[in-house]
């Protein structure tokens, strides 16, 4: 293990025996709200000191089967290079072999853990999806990639709660709005951010031919409250219309949608899911803050893919990034060079390969910068 790395492990360990003290203390068990906070942290804490402790003691159980080694082979004047059949030599050989394929396992464990994290990785996200080029069929791929993405989050035991929609003629999306709470939402979806192309022949095609068709998709991270982008009221027009598609008599009756508009930006967020005009107006508000909060991390990561192009790429929704191509069965990621024949699978929400690809391809990047800037020199 390189210095520096063992050096940040180092810290973790002494940072968990402070926290193990802290928590102890009648004062701070008083105080919920600096209680909950030092808990949140002695199991992060916990989480990296745990397998670096199984680190120290694989370690350990190697630095005595080594002495072991060169103990017996001294002692019985044994060549190490050719020692012929010796149970104590060969029973500490073992444990070395085996100590070193778990000391591997665990570093690389390790290494990933030391990573950068994202501070928006364990928050809820806002997930859109709109057609794009391919008219019709381009909204009909919209309502199978809601079905995806519904799927998957019912396999990971998320809450998905539907914003906004807007129906096309044929039942596909024009344009779709989810709220997704659960685990870890944002960091396993962050990746989905960009063009989704799709190739199949159309319902309405009589030929049988291809056709090729886009649908964008954005994921975003729900805000903090408590560093949410403030907004100026005056900065906001605020709409009210029936709402369309599926709800019975209901959507004749009332005014009940809501349309807001940031004007300084352009930005539009619009909510029309609720019976009540108030919450949906809080909605809406809601994804107006979530998009121009995503409108300022763009221009950041703008700023820094003019110095280094990304393997995952920018999450720019024009920018394409996966092809479903439906008669060959066939799903390409073009970011990593990723190629699956399970489309069936993955369109009813069999994501879990994919989505791993993206974070082990994303940690490898992390971990060349880490190393091309000498972090772990």
């Amino acid at each position: 293990m390189k210095p520096f790395m063992r050096s940040q492990l180092e810290r973790y360990s002494q940072r968990l025996e402070e926290l193990n003290f802290l928590l102890s203390r009648e004062d701070i068990m008083k105080d919920m709200t600096q209680f909950m906070s030092l808990s949140k942290e002695h199991a992060d804490v916990s989480a990296v000191s745990a397998p670096f402790e199984r680190w120290r003691r694989r370690n350990a159980d190697k630095e005595e089967a080594l002495s072991i080694l060169q103990s017996e082979a001294g002692a019985q004047g044994i060549d190490l290079q050719n020692p012929g059949s010796n149970e104590m030599l060969d029973m500490a050989k073992d444990e070395i072999a085996a100590a070193d394929v778990e000391l591997l396992q665990l570093e690389a464990q390790l290494q990933r853990m030391l990573l950068p994290k994202d501070p928006d990785d364990s928050r809820p996200a806002y997930l859109e999806i709109r057609a794009g080029t391919g008219g019709d069929e381009s909204a009909l791929f919209a309502a199978d990639l809601l079905r995806m993405y519904t799927r998957f989050a019912e396999r990971m035991g998320w809450r998905v709660e539907l914003m906004s929609e807007s129906q096309s003629e044929l039942g596909g999306y024009r344009e779709v709005v989810l709220r997704i709470d659960g685990t870890n939402v944002y960091a396993r979806l962050k990746f989905e951010s960009g063009g989704h192309r799709v190739q199949r022949v159309p319902t309405t095609e009589t030929q049988g031919r291809i056709h090729t068709s886009m649908c964008t998709v954005a994921v975003l991270p729900e805000p903090d409250e408590a560093v949410a982008v403030q907004i100026n009221p005056a900065d906001l027009r605020i709409d009210t219309f029936r709402a369309s598609g599926a709800g019975g008599q209901h959507i004749n009756k009332t005014d009940s949608a809501v349309r807001v508009t940031h004007l300084p930006t352009g930005i539009v967020a619009e909510c029309q899911d609720d019976r009540s005009q108030h919450r949906n107006k809080a909605r809406a508000l809601q994804v107006l803050s979530a998009r121009l909060q995503e409108k300022e991390r763009s221009e950041r990561a703008a700023k820094e893919a003019a110095t280094r192009k990304g393997l995952i790429g920018s999450g720019d929704r024009s920018e394409r990034i996966r092809t479903y191509n439906f008669p060959q069965g066939r799903l390409t990621d073009h970011r990593i060079n990723l190629t699956l024949y399970k489309l069936s699978y993955i369109l009813e929400g069999d994501m879990e390969e994919v989505m791993t690809a993206l974070e082990h391809a994303r940690q490898a990047e992390q971990l060349e910068e880490l190393e091309v800037g000498g972090l772990y020199k």
